[in-house]
Parts: structure tokens; C-alpha cells; sequence
């Protein structure tokens, strides 16, 4: 005799789940920057909290992703592209802000 038990989760369940937790990260994360920028370049204030948000988030993803070894190959390439990518937007902010 066989009991049939209900799967509340299959690793499509599972895929589908995280597809939807990465696309609302990036909204949320590409909306911070947009609010950031507006801040700074059309009210001229400073909006580190945001950054700060955006930053540490970024971090906390992937410290979780590297103790579970789940980082592509490419990475630090990432990384370093953001992050110069970064350091340009925060320069333009810089001179824009000291007219």
C-alpha cells in the first residue's frame, strides 16, 4: 500500500522562486541608484544611506554566495568592472556637485 503525499516545492518551484527574488534585488537595487542620483544631481544633497543599502546588500550576497561556492568563474571580473564603473559615476557626481 502506497501514501500518496503532496510536493509542496520541486526545483522548478525552487527556480522559479529565485528567478523572482533576483529580479526584485535588481529592481530594488537599480531604483537606489536612480533615487541616489536624482538626490544628488537635482536637489544636491548627499545620499549615503543609500548607497550604504546598496552596498551592503551587495556584500551580504556575496559573502552567502561564496561560503556556499556557488560564484561563477567570472566574478572578481564583475567586480572590478562595477567597481570602476562605480568610482567613474561617483567622480561625475563629485564634479557636478562642486559647480
Amino acid at each position: 500500500m502506497s501514501t500518496h503525499q503532496s510536493v509542496e516545492q520541486d526545483e522548478r518551484t525552487v527556480a522559479v522562486m529565485g528567478a523572482s527574488s533576483r529580479l526584485a534585488f535588481l529592481f530594488l537595487y537599480f531604483g537606489l541608484l536612480i533615487d541616489y542620483a536624482y538626490r544628488a544631481i537635482v536637489r544636491h544633497e548627499n545620499a549615503w544611506d543609500l548607497v550604504a543599502l546598496v552596498f551592503g546588500g551587495s556584500v551580504i550576497a556575496t559573502i552567502y554566495q561564496a561560503r556556499h561556492k556557488t560564484l561563477g568563474k567570472t566574478w572578481v571580473k564583475t567586480v572590478v568592472l562595477f567597481g570602476v564603473l562605480g568610482a567613474a559615476f561617483g567622480v561625475v557626481l563629485a564634479m557636478t556637485q562642486a559647480r
